[in-house]
């Protein structure tokens, strides 16, 4: 079975590799399975990529994070023979928030009552026939679940320069709903980076290594911001951090690998080209790579 990288699904997908990773350690990992050990995987296989691209088309047509989780949470319990109930999850018509789940050839609301046989049409199925979305959904939710639909809005308009004001905001809004909420306070932190704010960028990443020294993104992300300030040894200490948390992510080869050559260091950044082209061999670094393997290595720093 054919096994994609992070930053492959993420390209694949076209998502930033740091929302696909949220999901991989959240709403992914629970939706397949604890006992698939998920989250440690180094990769998504074929199965993991069409959860995903289900949950994007949800996400992108309204339907919040929550409400897709707890309606994965509801068929796991009704549906215990269904297959990647993430997969299965469809909208019930454009505009709303519902959602129903395809299996054996009927539409079943999540909690396994019927909606619709496949031979009645729509219009016969609508008005007052029609089961009532399910009531734990329609409760305020709560401060957590709030701050994750805010994250969720800001992974949506965090990409695009031109709403960028508008995604600081969002984060900033979850921050407040939940101060502990890690991701929330890296992605702020990249998107203020873009904008040039580079020292509020950088309290955001180190606010975020204060709730988790593992996280991979703040971790690389503050790297990158202390290379620029010429701290490259500190800025090691942050890679090799998220090197530790995930030794797949190929970039961060990369990454290493050129600070280790300017620290005059080349048998260890040659290992590190060496692995990323192993885990990229198709990425935009290759013939770099190739290059820095063929020559000779010099003489190692003190």
């Amino acid at each position: 079975m054919n096994t994609y990288s992070l930053r492959d699904a993420a390209r694949i997908l076209k998502v930033p590799p740091s929302r696909l990773r949220y999901w991989k350690r959240t709403a992914l990992a629970h939706a397949r399975g604890e006992d698939e050990d998920l989250r440690s995987r180094p990769g998504f296989d074929f199965r993991d990529l069409v959860c995903v691209r289900a949950m994007l088309t949800l996400v992108d047509r309204g339907v919040s994070v929550r409400r897709i989780r707890h309606s994965v949470e509801i068929l796991q319990e009704s549906v215990p023979d269904l297959d990647d109930p993430l997969a299965a999850l469809r909208l019930w018509a454009e505009g709303s928030e519902r959602v129903v789940v395809e299996h054996d050839g009927v539409l079943l609301e999540p909690d396994g009552q019927m909606v619709l046989d496949f031979g009645v049409s729509e219009a016969e199925a609508e008005g007052p026939a029609l089961i009532a979305d399910m009531l734990p959904l329609e409760e305020a939710p709560d401060a957590h679940s709030e701050a994750v639909d805010l994250f969720e809005q800001g992974c949506h308009l965090d990409t695009d320069p031109a709403t960028h004001r508008q995604a600081v905001e969002l984060y900033q809004r979850c921050i407040e709903l939940n101060p502990e909420f890690g991701d929330a306070h890296c992605n702020l932190g990249a998107v203020l980076y873009n904008l040039g704010q580079s020292a509020e960028a950088r309290s955001c990443f180190e606010r975020c290594l204060k709730l988790d020294r593992r996280h991979v993104e703040a971790n690389f992300n503050l790297a990158n911001l202390l290379e620029e300030e010429g701290r490259d040894e500190v800025a090691m200490r942050h890679y090799r951090a998220a090197l530790q948390a995930d030794p797949f992510y190929a970039d961060l080869h990369v990454n290493m690998a050129l600070l280790y050559e300017k620290l005059r260091m080349p048998r260890k950044a040659r290992d590190h080209w060496r692995r990323y082209m192993q885990l990229d061999p198709a990425g935009g670094w290759v013939e770099v790579a190739r290059q820095r393997l063929a020559a000779e290595p010099g003489p190692e720093g003190p």
